[in-house]
């Protein structure tokens, strides 16, 4: 790999998460066709000691051949916080973003890379997720993204365009975009259209890149008071700076009322699986 090629990964780890899951998201990065020059890890506040234990035993296992930054914060400071803090941490000019419970395809950084260098000009690479339950096998959804960077932004004007778990994205690109903000649950959607507004390119992998891990009523809590109220906002920002006509923000926060308000938690699940995610045939 070509010395401008390099690149981190940035993640962000907290008190609930599991061991056995870190364990296994790390070594996907770890074990990747084209592994990363570094990975960073900011732990916001205090966590388990055994994903203290699993980061000083991957130091050791990959000594030479990967760094691993630990970055202790002494609370948590939300998401968007933690990930601006690991981007400015980061060393080189491709970052990829990495959850501490999810698992990445093998050759998913080879095949952003790849991309990277084939289409000049792009900002960040994303691709789709794979949603299981408690082994990757065990598929319950699919989110697919558009591919194309016109698609991308007709496609950000209703829902967030790019899956945030498999992005890879320039470093220089994300700083002029003012980095990740604190935005609750949105921190990522804010970002990209931040990114958009500065004319960024985007492209989408029209496979599966990573495995996320989700709880049997992960689609049910999508709802809520403040869930609500974030992405209001989000929709306010979207049409003051004219993203968006009046009509579509209308119909935006219309159907985020119903579906985060209106609908019981159950049939929201109910809802969620069969419009917002495929299942795999």
């Amino acid at each position: 790999m070509s010395e401008q090629l390099k690149f981190s990964v940035a993640m962000s780890v907290y008190i609930n998460d599991k061991g056995s899951y870190f364990n296994q998201a790390i070594t996907s990065i770890i074990e990747q066709t084209v592994s990363p020059s570094e990975i960073v890890d900011v732990l916001a506040g205090p966590v388990i000691e055994d994903i203290i234990y699993i980061l000083e035993s991957k130091k050791k296992e990959v000594k030479g051949r990967i760094e691993i930054k630990i970055i202790e914060l002494k609370k948590n400071v939300g998401l968007g916080k933690a990930l601006n803090i690991a981007i400015l941490n980061c060393s080189y000019e491709y970052i990829a973003r990495m959850d501490s419970d999810d698992i990445s395809v093998k050759d998913r950084f080879e095949k952003q890379l790849l991309c990277f260098e084939k289409m000049k000009g792009i900002s960040l690479v994303g691709g789709y997720i794979y949603e299981f339950l408690d082994v990757p096998k065990q598929i319950v959804g699919i989110r697919t993204v558009p591919e194309k960077d016109e698609q991308i932004k007709e496609y950000s004007r209703k829902r967030a365009p790019v899956n945030h778990v498999t992005v890879m994205f320039k470093k220089a690109d994300v700083i002029a975009a003012g980095n990740y903000r604190d935005w609750y649950c949105n921190e990522d959607y804010f970002l990209w259209l931040r990114m958009i507004e500065k004319e960024q390119k985007f492209y989408n992998i029209p496979e599966n890149l990573v495995y996320v891990r989700v709880g049997k009523d992960m689609y049910n809590r999508r709802g809520g008071k403040r869930y609500f109220i974030s992405e209001i906002k989000l929709q306010r920002y979207m049409l003051n700076k004219k993203m968006i006509t009046r009509t579509r923000y209308i119909k935006n926060i219309f159907l985020r009322l119903v579906l985060q308000i209106l609908l019981p938690s159950n049939i929201r699940g109910i809802v969620f699986q069969k419009f917002a995610r495929r299942k795999l045939v």
